[in-house]
């Protein structure tokens, strides 16, 4: 077959699996499998398809019919104009994160210390990292396959030797000094919500990642409390959040006493993503 016909094909066999981005994801697994881009649509339609790739995109076909998303069948995904390896140990970067990214930019000038806590894949740490100068990272998370991960990521973006990996609950227990900016993309979403969301969501990405608790607010009410022995004075806490939990977790840090300059910034569709606190 060529090229033009089998994407087609892909394309109606996500559709008919209800799959909202047939289109698209159709594409990227095509293009995984041939290795091309997306210009081969346009350029070279009639490109032979062999039998071999069209064998390993229909198997790849099936297990996005069942929901897997693109990004874990990949092994890669694109934020922040990066590309980081993901697997089912770390949550998919998404395009609300950037803008706790783009927010914590703000804040973060060459040679500060920044610590992200449940740092993932590590792409939030690792944006920062990029888009400033000898800046440098400490990244925590509680699973030791996430951080694999995230080291991985960090050699390949050439960051090794500007972040460092601890294995810890939230904070760790050793002797890490302070930072000028504290990040973080906590479990959020509500225990008894996880069974209410999208297959690629809750039979795929990290329970660990997504469960905050009967409330959502665990990790928020320890982050508040435990921030300020790691953060310069005038340092700051920037947290991504539900779209609904804006005003709880500013009653968090306003009840805490030590945080001001509290404000809550949007994502690209509106909804209410980040929060942000300067630490007296």
């Amino acid at each position: 077959m060529i090229y033009k016909d089998i994407l087609e094909n892909g394309t109606e066999t996500l559709k008919r699996a209800g799959i909202t981005e047939a289109k698209l994801d159709a594409r990227l697994l095509l293009e995984y499998v041939c290795e091309t881009d997306h210009s081969t649509l346009y350029a070279h339609p009639d490109r032979e398809v062999s039998e071999a790739e069209e064998q390993k995109y229909n198997e790849l076909l099936l297990r996005r019919e069942k929901r897997e998303p693109v990004a874990y069948i990949l092994g890669k995904w694109d934020f922040m104009g990066l590309s980081f390896n993901v697997s089912k140990d770390v949550l998919i970067p998404e395009q609300d994160t950037e803008a706790l990214v783009e927010e914590a930019l703000r804040y973060c000038e060459d040679k500060m210390r920044i610590l992200d806590l449940c740092t993932g894949s590590g792409c939030i740490a690792l944006s920062l990292l990029n888009y400033t100068n000898e800046t440098h990272a400490v990244c925590t998370d509680i699973s030791k396959a996430a951080l694999k991960v995230a080291k991985e990521n960090a050699d390949s973006l050439g960051f090794g030797d500007r972040a460092e990996f601890i294995e810890t609950d939230l904070f760790p227990d050793i002797a890490i000094g302070k930072f000028d900016v504290i990040v973080s993309n906590p479990p959020y979403i509500a225990t008894e919500v996880i069974k209410t969301l999208a297959p690629e969501v809750k039979d795929y990405e990290p329970n660990l990642a997504l469960d905050g608790s009967k409330d959502g607010l665990e990790f928020y009410r320890r982050i508040v409390n435990g921030a300020g022995e790691y953060l310069f004075s005038s340092g700051y806490l920037i947290m991504e959040i539900g779209y609904d939990q804006a005003e709880a977790v500013k009653a968090l840090l306003t009840e805490n006493g030590k945080y001001h300059d509290i404000e809550v910034i949007k994502d690209y569709a509106g909804n209410d993503r980040v929060v942000r606190a300067c630490y007296y």
